[in-house]
C-alpha cells in the first residue's frame, strides 16, 4: 500500500459539501501540490489526512493504517505526519530553541542534551542557528515559518502537510521559506502542500491535484496541469494564473487595490522589482491622464489587461476601451506622453487601445501584433 491511500473521501458541514468521493495514493518521496480556486476545499482536505477535521465519509490510511477506524491509536499514527499552518503557532513566551526542543522532549522522551542537540540540527536546516536564542516577537514572518518547519522537522516525520505555508508572509520573505521546502523535498521527503504559487508548485511537484467541483477535478504531473490541462475548469484557471484582468466602469474606482492587484499578480510570476516598478509608473500615467477623464465624461467601460510570458519573462500591459491619445500634440497630454516615452522604447497605440510589453529585462517595447 501506498505512504497515504485515501479512500472515497468526503466532508460537509451540515448540508454544504466541502468535497466528496476522493481517492488518492501517495507514496513516499512523492511532492503533491493541491490548487484550485478559493473555497474549494484544499485545507480542509489537507486537515483530513490527519484527522484535524474528521471526515464524513472514507478512509484514510497512512503507512498501512487505518486513521478513520474506530479505536485507530491516532496519537501513533499521527506521529509519522508532520504539520506547518498558514499562521507560525509558535510559543510567543518560548525562544526559538525552546519551541524546537518542545515536542521532542514532551513527546519523544529525548533528555534535554539529546533535544537540544536535534533542535539545533534541524534550526541549521533552515539556516535559523543563529536566532536559537531569539523570541518569535523579534522574528521576521519568514524567519517564524523557518522556525516551525524546524519545529515540525524535530520530530521525524515520514510526511510533511504545508497548508499555505506562504499565504501570511510579505512577499519579499516568500522565497526563503520556499527554499527550505524545497530542501525537503529534494532530501526525499514525503510532502503534500496547499499552495497559491503556481511556479513553485510547477518546479517541485511529482503531482499536482488541482480541485473544483467538490472533488478532484483533474490531476497529473506539472507537464499536464500547466502545459496541457485536460478539462475545461483546469484550463481556465490555468489561463487566469497568466493574466489579470480589471474593468473600470467608475472614475472614482480604488486605483490602489487595482495597484495592489497587479503588483501581486506580478509577483507572483516572480516578475523582477524593477519590471515592477515600471508597469506601476505606467499604469499610473496612463490612467490617471488619459483614461479617467473619458470615463468620467463618456461613462466608458475601460479595460486593464496584464499578461505573463512564461516563456521569455515578459509582461504585457494593455489598457482598452478609450480614445488613445498618448501621441496626440495637444499640450494637456505632452507630459503623461513623456512619460510613458521614458518608460518604454515604443508604445503601441491603436485607435482605444495603448500596448506596452515590459521585459524581463526591465526595457518596456512595443508588443508584436497577432495575427
Amino acid at each position: 500500500m501506498s505512504l497515504i491511500h485515501i479512500e472515497d473521501l468526503g466532508k460537509s458541514f451540515g448540508g454544504n459539501v466541502i468535497f466528496q468521493h476522493v481517492n488518492v495514493d501517495i507514496d513516499k518521496g512523492d511532492c503533491i501540490c493541491i490548487i484550485g480556486p478559493s473555497g474549494c476545499g484544499k485545507s480542509t482536505f489537507l486537515r483530513c489526512m490527519n484527522l484535524l477535521e474528521q471526515p464524513t465519509q472514507g478512509k484514510v490510511f497512512i503507512d498501512g493504517e487505518e486513521l478513520t477506524a474506530r479505536g485507530a491509536p491516532l496519537d501513533k499514527i499521527r506521529r509519522k505526519m508532520g504539520m506547518v499552518y498558514q499562521t507560525f503557532n509558535l510559543f510567543s513566551h518560548k525562544t526559538v530553541l525552546e519551541n524546537v526542543m518542545m515536542a521532542p522532549m514532551q513527546l519523544g522522551g529525548l533528555s534535554r542534551k539529546e533535544a537540544y542537540q536535534l533542535a539545533m540540527d534541524c534550526l541549521a536546516q533552515v539556516g535559523m542557528a543563529e536566532r536559537a536564542d531569539a523570541m518569535p516577537s523579534q522574528l521576521s514572518g519568514g524567519q517564524k515559518q523557518r522556525a516551525a518547519i524546524a519545529r515540525c522537522v524535530a520530530m521525524k516525520p515520514q510526511i510533511i502537510l504545508f497548508d499555505e505555508p506562504t499565504s501570511a508572509l510579505d512577499p519579499t520573505m516568500v522565497d526563503e521559506v520556499l527554499a527550505v521546502i524545497r530542501r525537503l523535498v529534494n532530501r526525499g521527503m514525503t510532502c503534500v502542500i496547499v499552495t497559491h504559487e503556481m511556479n513553485f508548485a510547477k518546479a517541485i511537484s511529482s503531482r499536482i491535484i488541482y480541485m473544483d467541483e467538490k472533488g478532484i477535478y483533474e490531476m497529473g504531473p506539472p507537464s499536464q496541469i500547466f502545459g496541457a490541462p485536460q478539462r475545461q475548469k483546469t484550463r481556465a484557471f490555468i489561463q487566469r494564473l497568466k493574466v489579470f484582468r480589471h474593468v473600470i466602469t467608475q472614475p472614482d474606482f480604488d486605483i490602489y487595490a487595482l495597484n495592489s492587484g497587479v503588483v501581486d499578480f506580478c509577483r507572483k510570476q516572480f516578475a523582477s522589482e524593477k519590471q515592477i516598478y515600471r508597469i506601476q509608473l505606467a499604469l499610473e500615467e496612463l490612467l490617471t491622464h488619459l483614461v479617467l477623464p473619458q470615463v468620467n465624461e463618456k461613462q466608458m467601460e475601460v479595460e486593464v489587461l496584464v499578461e505573463y510570458d512564461a516563456k521569455n519573462g515578459d509582461l504585457f500591459l494593455c489598457v482598452s476601451g478609450y480614445e488613445a491619445l498618448v501621441f496626440t500634440e495637444d499640450k494637456e497630454y505632452h507630459l503623461p506622453m513623456l512619460m510613458l516615452k521614458a518608460l518604454c522604447s515604443h508604445c503601441e497605440q491603436q485607435p482605444h487601445s495603448v500596448r506596452l510589453t515590459l521585459s524581463k529585462a526591465g526595457r518596456l517595447s512595443p508588443r508584436p501584433q497577432q495575427q
